[in-house]
């Protein structure tokens, strides 16, 4: 089969690489398409996407994409977003594991945060009154927040989870997440067998650093799903072991969450664990199960033996000999 690579910004290409290098060392019949997209492709030619990118994802309809970089403060759209968008993945499904070897302050940690992937305050619309006052608008619909919920408890049925959490502030915002929220209960009534719960987004936030071991399966509207996974991220050790799928009825767009380290980038060390597990994601949804969790536990073994690992996480090793132990473990 042929799938999409979009190496993104700064350590992207080189973490890519990784991903191609795994490929070939796993025989595994993916060839990839690569395209370039991005705040440095812009910069070089004015165009978010290489010309094709958006056409070679509709034909092939899989995708891997790296870290790409969205300059603050202007007009140049997020990739992310955009592709998002585009390609209506609706679920952001993002698996946080703990892994041994790395320095975190909580063990066994196991939770999928599902984020409601195209709407909220991400649509983009937003305008100026005047000088100084500026709007945004909140785009909550019934559809959206049901189509979520369902994936959310769909996803704990076929993975033998036992609870799913609605994240909302319906206690301030009484219309919009009003509406998430009653979407939440009415799909929560098709699924008897699976604990349905409620938190209010700032008691959640406590909740997490508390006792993130109660929690299971997390769905939540897209501006909460942002931030509260980052923050589960930061439970297992960060960014750099946080893998995402972006998922729609027709196409699957799978990443590495964290950015582009631009002040890396070139120097072969960056770690490129999120872009493998991302990978190993995308893998599991092509049917590859054994693959995936052969991926998954390489992975782990050189993390939990410290002994060829990355700067960020405690070694000296490079990208490439970090990559080359995987093989080797596989």
């Amino acid at each position: 089969m042929k799938a999409v690579l979009i190496p993104g910004d700064g350590i992207g290409p080189e973490i890519a690489k990784s991903v191609e290098a795994l490929t070939t060392a796993m025989n595994l019949d993916i060839e990839w398409v690569k395209y370039r997209a991005g705040a440095e492709y812009a910069k070089e030619t004015g165009d978010v996407f290489e010309p094709g990118l958006v056409e070679a994802i509709e034909q092939y309809k899989w995708a891997l994409k790296g870290p790409t970089a969205t300059p603050i403060g202007t007009g140049f759209r997020s990739v992310n977003v955009a592709l998002r968008q585009k390609f209506a993945t609706y679920a952001n499904v993002r698996p946080i594991r703990s892994f041994k070897g790395i320095n975190s302050r909580y063990d066994d940690i196991n939770l999928v945060i599902i984020r409601e992937n195209t709407e909220d305050l991400y649509k983009g619309i937003e305008y100026k009154l005047n000088e100084n006052i500026a709007n945004g608008v909140k785009l909550i619909t019934r559809e959206a927040s049901e189509k979520i919920c369902r994936y959310a408890f769909e996803y704990a049925k076929i993975n033998s989870r036992h609870k799913v959490t609605a994240i909302h502030k319906a206690n301030i915002m009484k219309y919009t997440d009003g509406l998430f929220l009653e979407a939440f209960r009415d799909v929560a009534k098709c699924y008897p067998d699976i604990e349905a719960q409620e938190v209010i987004v700032d008691n959640m936030c406590m909740q997490l650093v508390l006792r993130p071991e109660t929690f299971d399966v997390l769905v939540a509207p897209n501006l909460y799903g942002d931030i509260v996974s980052d923050l589960c991220a930061g439970l297992v050790g960060g960014l750099g072991f946080a893998p995402s799928g972006n998922i729609g009825d027709e196409y699957r767009i799978y990443e590495a969450v964290h950015g582009s380290a631009p002040d890396i980038a070139g120097q072969n060390i960056a770690n490129p664990s999120a872009l493998l597990l991302a990978f190993a994601l995308m893998l599991e949804d092509l049917g590859k199960i054994e693959a995936a969790n052969a991926l998954r536990m390489a992975l782990s073994k050189v993390v939990e033996k410290q002994e060829t690992v990355t700067p960020d996480i405690g070694g000296h090793a490079s990208t490439t000999e970090f990559v080359d132990a995987i093989i080797k473990e596989l």
